[in-house]
C-alpha cells in the first residue's frame, strides 16, 4: 500500500498501470474528495503548508498574518522556507500560491534573502532552532509536535487561504501481500485510524466521526485553497523551473 503528500504521483502511478482498483467501501463520501473515478484512491490525510514564527523571537502582535505581510522589509534576512523540486507538499502549495497569489509574490519574496531548504519538514526545525524568526512555507503537524513539547513555535494561517494537501491511499497492483495491503487500506479508513492521524500524526482528516486536538484551530475554521492534483501532474516541471529561476537555488 502507499500514501503520497503529492496526489499527483497517484495519477502517473496509474496512468503506468502500477495500482490496483480497491477503495473500502466503508469509506465516507467526504474522504472520497481526491478518490479516482476509477476507484484507485482515496483520501487518506489532509495536511496544512502554513506560516509560522519563533515564539522566543517574535512577539504575537508583530507576527505576520498573511503572505502579504512577508514582503514586509522587517522580515529580511529572517524567514525559512522549503523546496517544490524535493517536497510534495511544498510543489503543492506553490502551484496553489502562483494560482491564487501570482508569480509575482514569488519573485517579491525572492528579495527577502530566504534561507532555503528541502523537505517541507525542514523549515519548523529551523524555526525551533532559532535560526530564522519565521517560516514561510513548511507542514503544520511538524509545528503542532514541536509545540506541544513546549517548543517555542506558533502557527500562523494566512488570510488569503492556507494551501491544503490531500494525501491519497493506493494499492499497487504488486503488492506482495495483496490481502494484507486491502486490509491495512481499511483500517486506514477507520475512525481510529483518523483519530490516530490527527492525534499522533498532527494531520488533519475529513472524517466525520474523528475529533480535533484541543488546544489547536478547528480545521473547519481554517481557509483553504483549492488542491488541483491534475494541475499538479501537468505543470511540475514548470513550476520547478520557475522556482529555481526565482530564487537562484
Amino acid at each position: 500500500m502507499v500514501n503520497s503528500s503529492d496526489a499527483s504521483h497517484l495519477i502517473v502511478w496509474k496512468r503506468d498501470g502500477l495500482l490496483a482498483p480497491f477503495v473500502p467501501e466503508t469509506s465516507p463520501s467526504i474522504m472520497r474528495r481526491a478518490q479516482d473515478a476509477d476507484g484507485m484512491f482515496a483520501s487518506f490525510r489532509v495536511g496544512l503548508c502554513i506560516i509560522a514564527y519563533n515564539t522566543n523571537l517574535v512577539k504575537a502582535e508583530e507576527a505576520p498574518k498573511s503572505f502579504a505581510d512577508l514582503l514586509d522589509p522587517k522580515w529580511m534576512g529572517k524567514l525559512v522556507k522549503a523546496h517544490p523540486g524535493y517536497s510534495g507538499t511544498i510543489m503543492t502549495a506553490t502551484y496553489e500560491m502562483s494560482r491564487d497569489l501570482g508569480w509575482e509574490y514569488f519573485e517579491r519574496l525572492a528579495k527577502q534573502k530566504v534561507m532555503q531548504v528541502q523537505s517541507s519538514a525542514d523549515p519548523p526545525k529551523k524555526l525551533a532552532l532559532g535560526e530564522r524568526h519565521v517560516m514561510a512555507d513548511g507542514n503544520e503537524y511538524n509545528i503542532f509536535q514541536i509545540k506541544e513539547r513546549n517548543g517555542p513555535v506558533e502557527p500562523v494561517y494566512a488570510t488569503e487561504g492556507v494551501p491544503i494537501v490531500i494525501g491519497p491511499n493506493a494499492v499497487f497492483k504488486a503488492a506482495p501481500n495483496p490481502n494484507a495491503a486491502r486490509l491495512f487500506q481499511c483500517f486506514c479508513f477507520t475512525p481510529e485510524c483518523q483519530q490516530l492521524v490527527i492525534d499522533e500524526g498532527g494531520m488533519r482528516s475529513m472524517h466525520p466521526l474523528a475529533k480535533e486536538k484541543p488546544g489547536r484551530r478547528p480545521f473547519k475554521e481554517i481557509k483553504t485553497m483549492k488542491e488541483d492534483a491534475a494541475a499538479v501532474e501537468k505543470l511540475s516541471e514548470e513550476i520547478k523551473a520557475r522556482y529555481t529561476k526565482i530564487f537562484k537555488v
